[in-house]
């Protein structure tokens, strides 16, 4: 299946359907009175999140989804029928944004989760609505509502802990396979990624996280050059960054300059997404000669003015991957924690705003002997 993370749709609910002013008409009721329905409510258009639908291929095709409109009252207290309901299945980490306006509407990040994208229009009200003692042949009657109508942009945002950043063929599709469940396309020669792939990265039988791959980024590509500019939103969730250098280029570039212009296309991009916490990685060591591994790590981290977390490995024979599985899986846990008490702090807070507001001379509190 094709991998499609970005679509344009227009949603059209169903509008309300008319109310009716009707009369009576029975034998033996010649004087029996309004007797008009209402109309059906028209149908919505709801957004549920699907973990078994991971692109959005389908409204790539099919653009414009519409709801059915409610049916007219009729005589006889008789109500129309309402309009059913349309749900979009989509991808989880689907962003839902209205493009006259540019507020999000839906932001689908679990399973399940249900948004109301566009309201279906309320039925009209028939003459039943309008008798009283003074107006006993009401002939009021109100139309149905429009529904609502909208134009939407459907933009995939991939749900992963850890992003892979680097150059076409630094071996960020090496280092999924190595660590995670991912299989994607490996081969000698640049852009082999052409689409992110996601893998779960197992520590333990009750312990994992999720990791994304994306297409390499190049010089320029915030410009428009290569693949990887238009993947990078798929990083914006993830917790952490993981730069991935080739410490030994095969067409023997200087491998700072490409680290530089990875980070450099980065903060042209977004400037949130470059100040995510980001740890180096450097890459393909069984290929440098063992007596001079230490002496290019230490000259590459000196010119490149690394300050953060370094981490050499070898994707291909999986030299430090495994720890550096379990430093980034340390580093989640702790994420996590933290997340935790910041959402803890307001309520004990407030708890305790409570306790030191109660005022002594208050009726309610009695003090006993």
């Amino acid at each position: 299946m094709k991998f499609i993370d970005e679509a344009r749709i227009e949603v059209i609910a169903g509008d309300g359907g008319n109310g009716v002013a009707s009369f009576c008409r029975e034998k033996f009721r010649p004087f029996g009175g309004p007797d008009g329905g209402d109309g059906g409510r028209g149908g919505s258009i709801y957004a549920v999140a699907d973990r078994n639908i991971n692109t959005l291929v389908d409204y790539r095709f099919s653009k414009l989804h519409k709801a059915r409109n409610g049916e007219n009252g009729r005589g006889a207290d008789c109500y129309g029928k309402g309009g059913e309901d349309i749900e979009l299945r989509m991808p989880v980490g689907t962003l839902v944004v209205d493009e006259d306006d540019g507020e999000i509407v839906a932001d689908l990040t679990e399973h399940g989760q249900r948004i109301l994208l566009a309201r279906g229009g309320e039925g009209g009200w028939g003459n039943i609505h309008f008798k009283s003692s003074t107006n006993r042949a009401p002939r009021q009657k109100t139309d149905g509502k429009e529904g609502e109508r909208r134009h939407l942009r459907l933009e995939l945002k991939v749900l992963a802990d850890v992003g892979l950043l680097g150059m076409p063929n630094a071996g960020k599709s090496t280092f999924i396979t190595a660590v995670s469940n991912a299989r994607p396309k490996i081969a000698d020669y640049p852009f082999t990624t052409l689409h992110p792939n996601l893998g779960m990265v197992r520590v333990s039988h009750e312990k994992s996280f999720v990791i994304a791959d994306i297409p390499g980024l190049i010089e320029g590509a915030a410009e428009g050059a290569g693949l990887g500019i238009q993947f990078l939103r798929h990083l914006q969730r993830t917790r952490l960054l993981l730069h991935i250098v080739d410490l030994a280029p095969f067409d023997n570039v200087d491998p700072v300059k490409e680290a530089k212009a990875i980070v450099k296309e980065l903060k042209k991009y977004d400037e949130s997404l470059f100040e995510k916490p980001r740890w180096l990685v450097l890459n393909k060591l069984d290929v440098v000669p063992e007596n001079e591994r230490a002496k290019r790590v230490k000259d590459f981290i000196k010119r490149f003015a690394w300050k953060g977390p370094v981490f050499e490995i070898s994707a291909l024979t999986r030299d430090g991957c495994e720890e550096l599985v379990q430093e980034i899986y340390r580093y989640l846990e702790q994420q996590r924690l933290q997340e935790q008490r910041v959402e803890e702090t307001p309520q004990m807070d407030q708890s305790a705003r409570g306790i030191d507001s109660i005022d002594p001379d208050d009726p309610r509190f009695k003090i006993l002997d």
